[in-house]
């Protein structure tokens, strides 16, 4: 099938030609082919300025990263046979993973379909398509979902707010069967649930899981206090890991709520007790009482949205780091996060060192994380490696 061309300015093409699967608008030689002559989310070819082919990408020309490459082949068609197609490579990666069927599928980039995620709950496949290119092939996704999975459900929770630089309307809708009230995930033998079609993101941070993971090994016989919890994930698995007693705080009573019903589910309901507080509040009044904890995960929210941010959003894990640090019982442990894409390793780094130079806190650093292998990073996309997690061990003078 003949598809248009899309030609960049002259020299623009070594990013690309290095893996990178985004093109801006300002690397467009609009004089060749203007922009203007793309419907939003049709296929073209793009091409360097002298003419070589450099792959098949989605188009959106209202969109400041305005194509994303899909395939290398210029002769790709991005039809069900295309999306079937990474579908399986996503899948034998997952199985060889995970031993029951609870995790990201697709990953966007990470997983060479731009703008599509694809989350698995048992028989339930949640999507979030974020581009035009995605939103036009709403069929042929879902047809090759259906081919490969045979799901019960396929929901589409489109009401991310990344849909308004695509100029998408946001929506959440049942696209195949009927929607269960909850969504359950399997997470190393514990049992979660979760609303179908409310909560966050897709419904649960499967990225989370290995870290996770890390953490609970270290909680046996420990004090847990778990900041920003949403339905209980950390702290649930730390009460049964063996942790004494955890403290689950969300600003949110839906969250709590979550998590108090997934502990009595899990049979550790007298371990966690929830709080529904504002995080820098509750640590600042522990630290007033004395009150410490053994061990603290710290999961905020993205605090750098934008890059012009960033210099703000660093103070803020830097406070927030300070605080959790300073209801730390001796020899405790902090597992400090961000799932930022504008902050790096290194920023984090240097965040949790200048937080424990303030508390006056010898630290170390124990281990070092990111999203889970059901979150493939890209390569050439230092983007998609947005999950960045120390643990810390933290003694006093």
């Amino acid at each position: 099938m003949d598809q248009p061309t899309l030609t960049l300015r002259n020299n623009e093409e070594r990013r690309l030609l290095a893996g990178h699967l985004w093109v801006f608008s300002n690397e467009v030689d609009i004089k060749k082919t203007p922009l203007t002559g793309f419907a939003p989310g049709q296929s073209a070819v793009v091409t360097a300025s002298r003419g070589r082919p450099i792959g098949v990408a989605t188009v959106n020309p209202g969109s400041l990263i305005c194509a994303r490459i899909m395939d290398r082949d210029p002769q790709t068609v991005i039809d069900t046979d295309f999306f079937r197609s990474r579908l399986r490579d996503a899948l034998a990666l997952r199985e060889r993973l995970y031993a029951t069927p609870h995790y990201r599928l697709l990953f966007s980039e990470g997983d060479h379909v731009p703008g599509l995620v694809l989350d698995r709950y048992g028989d339930v496949v949640v999507a979030q398509l974020t581009t035009a290119g995605m939103d036009r092939r709403r069929e042929e996704i879902v047809a090759a979902i259906v081919a490969e999975l045979a799901p019960k459900t396929i929901i589409f929770r489109n009401d991310a707010t990344i849909r308004d630089l695509e100029g998408l309307p946001r929506d959440v809708e049942t696209v195949y069967g009927t929607a269960p009230d909850t969504l359950t995930i399997n997470e190393d033998g514990a049992v979660f649930e979760v609303p179908a079609l409310s909560g966050q993101k897709t419904g649960w941070f499967y990225d989370m899981r290995e870290n996770r993971t890390r953490l609970c090994r270290l909680t046996p016989g420990r004090t847990v206090l778990d900041l920003f919890a949403y339905a209980g994930a950390f702290s649930v698995r730390a009460a049964l890991a063996g942790a004494s007693a955890v403290t689950c705080l969300d600003s949110s009573e839906t969250a709590c709520a979550m998590a108090r019903d997934n502990a009595t589910r899990n049979g550790v309901g007298g371990k966690v007790a929830t709080v529904k507080a504002d995080a820098a509040a509750f640590l600042e009044e522990c630290a007033a009482s004395g009150r410490t904890f053994d061990v603290v995960s710290l999961d905020p929210p993205a605090l750098v949205k934008r890059k012009k941010d960033l210099e703000a959003g660093l103070r803020a894990y830097e406070r927030l780091n300070r605080l959790a640090m300073d209801v730390l019982a001796d020899d405790g442990l902090l597992m400090t996060c961000s799932c930022s894409q504008h902050v790096d390793a290194w920023e984090l780094r240097r965040v949790a060192l200048r937080a424990a130079m303030a508390a006056g806190r010898r630290g170390q650093i124990l281990e070092q994380g990111h999203q889970g292998p059901d979150h493939p990073a890209h390569p050439a996309m230092a983007e998609t490696d947005y999950l960045k997690s120390f643990i810390l061990r933290l003694l006093r003078p």
